[in-house]
């Protein structure tokens, strides 16, 4: 299972970049507007290398927030695209709560093994 997890985190952070920095009248978009859409693709992020890399949270924390400011600062050499700092704390902050999200879940999951030995 955890392999379909990496497979599926990896995925999505490659869709991820493409759609930051590809171009941008091929980036899927929503009726949820451009913060929303940050939100939901960094909401699931988070959550994807959160149960995928749930070992060392802390690491996987500094990747996701690394990642997220990356691509954000990769966009100055995107043609038509605009780094803001906005975006990066609404995507910090998205995959932040998927991060948590994925903690809740794992400790929900697990608490109840240890509970019964």
């Amino acid at each position: 299972m955890t392999i379909i997890l990496r497979l599926f985190a990896w995925g999505l952070a490659a869709a991820i970049a493409f759609a930051t920095l590809g171009p941008a009248e091929q980036r899927p978009h929503s009726n949820l507007g451009q913060n929303g859409e940050h939100a939901l693709a960094f909401v699931l992020l988070g959550l994807a290398f959160g149960l995928a890399h749930a070992r060392n949270r802390l690491h996987t924390a500094a990747f996701v927030i690394g990642f997220t400011g990356l691509i954000e600062i990769l966009q100055f050499w995107a043609p038509g695209r605009h780094a803001r700092l906005e975006d990066f704390v609404v995507d910090a902050l998205a995959a932040s709560v998927g991060l948590a999200a994925a903690a809740v879940l794992d400790w929900k999951i697990r608490r109840p093994r240890h509970s019964a030995s």
